[in-house]
């Protein structure tokens, strides 16, 4: 009987499922890099996102928010929320 190596890495079901449909259309299926001009537009957004959420929120909506967040954390946390 043929010794094999333990060094092999195993795969599940669905790893082999991909390699053997890559193996027949020839081409790989793996994440692509992205696209440099997309992740810019996003970090864009992202940068000016929050500021501009609280320009237009006012002081009652912004109240609103905190005491959510609060009472949240406090559930996360087990403890009374004194809000």
């Amino acid at each position: 009987m043929v010794k094999r190596s333990s060094r092999i890495a195993k795969r599940d079901d669905y790893q082999n499922a991909l390699a053997t449909v890559e193996r027949a259309i020839g081409a790989s299926l793996a994440k692509k890099e992205p696209n440099p001009a997309a992740v810019a537009l996003g970090r864009l957004g992202g940068l000016k996102g929050g500021k501009a959420r609280a320009v237009v929120l006012t002081a009652e909506q912004r109240k609103a928010i905190a005491q959510k967040g609060g009472k949240a954390k406090a559930a996360r946390w087990g403890k009374k929320s004194g809000v």
